[in-house]
């Protein structure tokens, strides 16, 4: 088999994939129906509700530990993983984003003094627990559906 054959058929793979996708989806449906705002840029933006990168790790280690059991070292691998970046979208990155709200408004004060800069920072990096959550749930309901 060549690796594109093999990965087509990596189920384990492509449970992650959708989990990601159905997440990156469903912030566009949340800002359409809470906003009236279709922005199709939230298909790859990071931040918001669900954390695609959470729904992403957890359902690789679900689909991970529904093949290969959960007692598997592969189930740790991925599990560990998955802990590590749900602690980094909450933690780490939304520092991060806040760090970038208080230095984008320090640089809107420099602007009113007529000094005149690019752009803004990113803003919206990191998670709030509750969106993190939202993606673990996400990640599990689609490891168990596409078992």
């Amino acid at each position: 088999m060549t690796f594109f054959t093999e990965l087509a058929n990596n189920k384990i793979f492509w449970t992650a994939v959708v989990s990601w996708a159905i997440a990156q989806l469903l912030k566009i449906v949340i800002e359409l129906a809470k906003n009236r705002r279709f922005d199709w840029r939230l298909l790859f933006a990071t931040g918001g509700m669900p954390s695609s990168h959470s729904s992403f790790v957890v359902a690789l280690a679900v689909a991970t530990g529904m093949k290969l059991g959960f007692d598997s070292d592969f189930f740790a691998i991925a599990a560990v993983l998955a802990f590590i970046v749900m602690y980094d979208a909450q933690g780490v990155r939304r520092q991060a984003g806040t760090q970038a709200h208080i230095i984008n408004v320090m640089l809107e004060n420099l602007e009113n003094t007529g000094i005149k800069l690019d752009k803004n920072l990113k803003e919206f990096l990191g998670h709030t627990p509750i969106q993190v959550i939202g993606g673990a749930i996400l990640g599990i309901i689609v490891a168990l559906v596409m078992r």
